[in-house]
């Protein structure tokens, strides 16, 4: 089956976790009238059959080229969010012939997780702690040896909630995103973050990103409780790169600033 006919080349979106689902309904509506938007489930999560993975970037990016085969595509713009941004970023290094443009949403760089994942931790805690119930809430659940399905889906909605800056809204917004409700991929999420962990921040990734001879947009909100500085180390070394931080956004700038992020991509595309 191919992709719907529509002006440029199309847009694949690779969603966040790692273990997570796609949850880019608001996104793609943004760009139909542009591109075609192909959304889909990785390897184990969400929608996509159960499986025993292998929970390799290697493999995540073998996946996303059968996707892309799939709907007969010579090029694609990639978008990926989050976790999904590293994942369209190995792509783009590992087939840069079959990728027109790259936008790189709410990333972390390309540094070791130290240069950020301390400073975050602690952006978490304070945020859930603007609201004691919560993370006291938080905490009780996370204790817990087992939880229930509706459990495990109030953990996540209450760490997502951490990831807006309107505090009004914020659990309206995560609950969104736990809606419908699948599962965590666990062993997903600790294999392909103990991969990270090991590898990311190593000389050569910054030299293939160094020759990497593509438009890249990176979209981040500034209140992003992940510390945008750990993009910096990205942005400095693409020969080829646009940077636009909106300042009233959080992980997921889409969401409190659809006016600002749809400019920033429509450029991309």
């Amino acid at each position: 089956m191919g992709a719907p006919e529509r002006p440029g080349e199309p847009l694949v979106l690779c969603h966040g976790g790692p273990g997570l689902w796609d949850m880019f309904g608001d996104v793609a509506g943004m760009f139909t009238d542009t591109a075609a938007v192909i959304r889909w489930d990785q390897r184990g999560c969400g929608r996509s059959e159960r499986c025993a993975g292998p929970w390799t970037t290697e493999r995540f990016v073998a996946d996303l080229d059968a996707v892309r085969r799939h709907f007969g595509l010579e090029r694609m713009v990639l978008l990926g969010h989050s976790w999904g941004a590293q994942l369209a970023l190995s792509y783009a290094l590992a087939h840069p012939e079959r990728v027109g443009s790259l936008v790189y949403v709410s990333g972390t760089g390309i540094g070791p997780d130290s240069d950020w994942h301390d400073a975050y931790r602690e952006a978490f805690l304070g945020r859930l702690g603007e609201r004691p119930e919560r993370l006291a809430r938080f905490r009780e659940l996370t204790r817990r040896q087992w939880r229930s399905p509706s459990e495990e889906g109030e953990v996540a909605v209450l760490r997502w909630s951490v990831e807006f800056v309107g505090r009004d809204r914020d659990l309206e917004h995560a609950g969104r995103m736990a809606d419908p409700w699948f599962d965590v991929n666990d062993a997903c999420n600790k294999a392909l973050n103990a991969e990270r962990s090991s590898t990311w921040g190593a000389p050569g990734l910054f030299s293939a990103c160094r020759a990497l001879d593509l438009p890249v947009a990176v979209v981040d909100g500034a209140a992003d409780i992940r510390p945008r500085s750990a993009v910096d180390s990205l942005e400095r070394v693409l020969p080829r790169v646009r940077r636009t931080t909106l300042p009233t956004a959080g992980h997921l700038p889409w969401v409190e600033d659809p006016t600002g992020f749809r400019r920033a991509v429509a450029a991309a595309l």
